[in-house]
């Protein structure tokens, strides 16, 4: 039987974005209307997004949800 356990670690690909894009968190949190300490919690997975903020990420940087936030699931 395998058994699937989510990491506690969340993972995203938010940090890696902006600096392809060469955007501060200071512009995207501006842009996204929270603060710059709260967009520094999600990408160091310390938080989560709401669906709503979620969305709006990936629709400033073209991409899906599931392709900037992402859990790494581990079998045991």
């Amino acid at each position: 039987m395998i058994t699937l356990e989510p990491n506690k670690t969340k993972r995203t690909n938010l940090k890696v974005l902006r600096a392809k894009h060469n955007v501060t968190q200071k512009d995207l949190a501006r842009k996204l209307g929270v603060s710059p300490s709260t967009l520094s919690m999600i990408e160091s997975g310390e938080n989560t997004p709401s669906l709503e903020l979620a969305y709006k990420i990936a629709s400033i940087f073209g991409k899906s949800i599931e392709d900037i936030f992402f859990n790494e699931i581990k079998i045991i």
